[in-house]
């Protein structure tokens, strides 16, 4: 079945050629003139994934990004024509997962999306990997493949895409240290300087969320990084 995507732009002509390139692809695409229209779509019929532009009338695209993580874990990517650190820092700060400065190529962020879908497709796991529930488990957290949760005990640790992957990768190798190099290949789809930023801050958000668990994700200098059991007397 085609993944769904739903686009919110101001700009007729960049909400337009998006759409034409995606549906070109065989997406399903839906676009809206404004943030609170793909919220009010959103909340009826939930796509795969969301483009958000940032600056909109009423509502800027940070305020819909945040209502919409709010009730689901769904992929957004976030367009902007402002390319500051506070921007991309407050994007990713509101859960979204990837982030994309205009002027852009509209074929670049169709190889965006693919590499988003690929990387929440990537971390297939094999019955050796899973108990007899098709799970994984390391420590306390539990990695559900069928849903794409992840808990800790009974919490819910309600984890973007971007975190599940990265989560589940390190579970899969948890017997060895990760390179970024690694990370950025088979989670991120290729290696750049905003995709390095990407994944680090992904590894940082994702300390946040387990770091009341008995798994901690320590950084090898200069390498990437380790899974590890925590120590109960040591801090991060």
């Amino acid at each position: 079945m085609s993944k769904s995507i739903y686009i919110a732009d101001d700009d007729a002509n960049i909400r337009n050629l998006v759409q034409t390139f995606l549906q070109k692809e065989g997406y399903n695409v839906l676009s809206f003139s404004d943030g609170d229209s793909l919220l009010r779509a959103f909340s009826a019929q939930p796509s795969d994934l969301v483009i958000l532009d940032v600056m909109m009338p009423g509502r800027d695209g940070f305020i819909i990004c945040s209502d919409i993580r709010s009730m689901s874990q769904v992929p957004i990517v976030m367009l902007t024509a402002r390319d500051s650190d506070a921007d991309y820092i407050a994007g990713l700060s509101l859960g979204s997962d990837d982030y994309f400065t205009k002027p852009f190529s509209p074929m670049k962020l169709v190889s965006k999306v693919k590499a988003i879908f690929r990387r929440m497709d990537s971390a297939e796991l094999s019955s050796a990997e899973t108990d007899s529930d098709g799970r994984l488990v390391y420590e306390d957290i539990t990695i559900i493949p069928k849903t794409k949760d992840a808990f800790a005990g009974s919490l819910d640790l309600k984890l973007t895409p971007n975190e599940y992957a990265l989560l589940t990768y390190l579970i899969m190798n948890k017997d060895r240290a990760v390179s970024r190099t690694e990370l950025l290949d088979r989670l991120w789809g290729y290696e750049s300087l905003v995709e390095t930023r990407v994944a680090d801050d992904t590894v940082k958000r994702l300390r946040k969320k387990i770091e009341s668990t008995k798994v901690n994700i320590k950084t090898v200098w200069g390498y990437g990084f380790r899974l590890v059991a925590r120590d109960p007397n040591e801090r991060d």
